[in-house]
């Protein structure tokens, strides 16, 4: 394929040969009408010579002086320059200027005598051989008297010798000059033609930069400086599209940047899939889903990515049937499973057409521990329930049954009545405790201020004072007096008692329950933590990331030994999030475990 050219080097070069051809043409045509002019005016120049000489050389021949025509000849010859010669009608050589006319060939077939003999002017132009040289030759007729037709004829002739050297010199200053107009054509040409294509060359940079996405350049101002109308007209029609493009770029790329923060801000996971199953799109959420790096992940094979067997399949599902599909499906992962409500839908493009799927996927994970929770609450609940509630309709029934009778039995039963009520009273109580717990926080209707944290856990010792006292448990405190936290007190000595009970049900007799306080640094600044920390069993670790639910038990038969209803550590929970903390618990089997509130020391409630 032949190489492009630049504007320049396709103009100018047109344009030079273009003039060459013309400065030659009309070279050639100039040399070649002077000498015909030169010619022309010399032939006229012979022919009036001719007519001059004719009427001497007729007074020679009437007189028949042949040695005078022949002097004369000579003569007039040498004077004028001109070679003159006389012929006869038979085309012999009466007299010439240069040559003696015996040892001349008969001359009547020359082409100009051939012309004068039948009455007319004849020239031709030959070479001589007499002379060695190119002449010009003119014959006239010579009539003598009254006789019909030429008798004799008068040729005159010059060399052009002269003339050619003449013309030489003509054409030698022609072919310089023409040379020179060239030279000066061709360099104005070659501005010319550069004025032309300069404009188109930085259009060319412009149009370049258009293309790479700047759209600040102008063409125009730079282009009225030397462009042409037609090239102005363009670079105008130019930097209207570019402020166009511009335009039209810029709404585009702030819709996309819009729809690519809604995409990435996207709490579900959304992955779209062409038909050839490579990933087009990748959101912040599916890419955490499945632990990649959305650019990474991007123009892969969906299985590279996706590493779930039943979603792929759903996914080649939709992609072959075209058809919708809604499902749950469970992802296996290090910390338990996780539950993904998924949708596959089919993906087109802004024409209707066909391009793919889409793969919405909501985690529902946290809704299903929350039903399974739902579920664990209501199952507890009812057994806690009726565990009491079947104790109480025993004993009534046995009493109706004539247990009555003895004062004995009735009084035992009735006791037993009396304590599984309280049991159903406690339980009772601790669930609308954590239901107003809960909804108070929600509405925001706990009151707090500032209190020092020392009195609200000597008011929690005081209140656990008598069951550690009937355990054999000593209760120690260890906290600082200035460490004052804004929270509710009531509900803060409520789960520090929880603690503490629970702390004490769970230790040895003689055992230490400790209660401390510190002020600590965290990554959220200061906080306080209060911790109950007994030297009991301790606790398995795969209990503990549980132990906060409700009625959660590892033993339930100890637990309704020492009186738990199962919901004291959920409100402690509860009431730790009302004021924005937290509870943590560390254990170590036959140890002893730590139980621990952590509240933000400029958080309120």
């Amino acid at each position: 394929m032949m190489k492009a050219k630049k504007l320049v080097w396709q103009i100018f070069p047109a344009n030079v040969i273009t003039l060459i051809v013309a400065i030659v043409i009309v070279s050639w045509y100039g040399a070649t009408t002077l000498e015909e002019f030169y010619l022309q005016d010399t032939e006229s120049d012979l022919e009036a010579r001719a007519r001059l000489l004719s009427y001497n050389v007729s007074a020679y021949i009437e007189a028949d002086n042949e040695q005078g025509l022949r002097d004369y000849c000579v003569t007039a010859g040498r004077e004028s320059g001109t070679r003159i010669t006389v012929v006869g009608r038979g085309g012999e050589v009466l007299a010439d200027s240069n040559e003696t006319p015996e040892v001349m060939n008969n001359h009547r077939s020359r082409e100009e005598i051939k012309m004068a003999l039948n009455g007319s002017v004849g020239s031709s132009r030959r070479f001589s051989r007499t002379l060695d040289e190119s002449h010009i030759y003119v014959a006239v007729p010579i009539t003598i008297g009254k006789g019909e037709g030429p008798l004799f004829v008068l040729r005159t002739s010059v060399s052009v010798a002269s003339l050619e050297k003449t013309l030489a010199r003509i054409k030698t200053r022609i072919f310089f000059g023409s040379l020179i107009v060239l030279l000066v054509a061709g360099l104005v040409t070659l501005l010319i033609s550069r004025n032309v294509s300069r404009p188109l060359e930085r259009m060319k940079r412009s149009a370049e930069q258009f293309a790479r996405g700047d759209f600040s350049e102008r063409m125009l101002p730079e282009a009225k400086k030397t462009a042409s109308l037609e090239i102005i007209a363009l670079a105008a029609s130019m930097d209207r599209m570019a402020a166009l493009l511009d335009e039209k770029i810029q709404a585009i790329v702030t819709h996309r940047n819009q729809l690519e923060t809604v995409f990435s801000s996207m709490v579900e996971a959304v992955i779209a899939i062409d038909s050839e199953e490579r990933i087009i799109s990748i959101n912040k959420s599916a890419a955490r889903l499945f632990n990649v790096e959305r650019s990474a992940a991007t123009g892969k094979v969906v299985q590279q990515v996706v590493r779930n067997v039943k979603l792929q399949q759903k996914i080649a599902n939709t992609l072959l049937t075209k058809q919708p599909v809604e499902e749950e499906i469970t992802f296996s992962e290090k910390d338990g499973e996780r539950f993904l409500q998924t949708h596959v839908v089919t993906l087109s493009d802004g024409f209707g057409e066909y391009v793919g799927v889409l793969v919405v996927m909501n985690d529902v994970t946290r809704l299903r521990r929350l039903e399974n929770i739902r579920r664990d609450f209501v199952a507890n609940v009812s057994h806690e329930l009726r565990t009491p509630i079947t104790s109480i309709q025993g004993y009534v029934e046995t009493l109706l049954d004539g247990a009555l009778d003895s004062r004995e039995d009735s009084e035992k039963f009735l006791e037993i009545v009396l304590r599984q009520s309280s049991r159903l009273n406690t339980i009772i109580d601790d669930l609308l405790c954590l239901s107003r717990i809960e909804e108070e926080a929600r509405q925001g209707k706990i009151v707090s201020e500032k209190t020092a944290v020392l009195s609200v856990i000597n008011s929690a010792i005081q209140s656990s004072q008598l069951k550690a006292d009937r355990a054999g448990i000593q209760l120690e405190c260890h906290c600082a007096q200035d460490i004052v936290l804004q929270m509710n007190g009531a509900l803060i000595e409520q789960a520090l008692v929880n603690l503490i009970v629970n702390a004490i049900a769970y230790s040895k007799a003689g055992g230490t329950v400790t209660i401390s306080c510190e002020v600590i640094d965290s990554t959220e600044g200061e906080v306080v933590r209060m911790s109950v920390t007994d030297a009991g069993c301790g606790i398995q670790k795969e209990h503990l990331p549980r132990l906060f639910e409700r009625f959660y038990r590892i033993d339930r038969a100890r637990s309704r030994a020492v009186g738990g209803t199962g919901l004291g550590l959920a409100i402690v929970k509860h009431i730790a999030h009302s004021h924005g903390g937290t509870v943590e618990v560390e254990s170590v089997v036959g140890v002893g475990s730590t139980f621990s509130l952590i509240i933000n020391m400029t958080s309120g409630v």
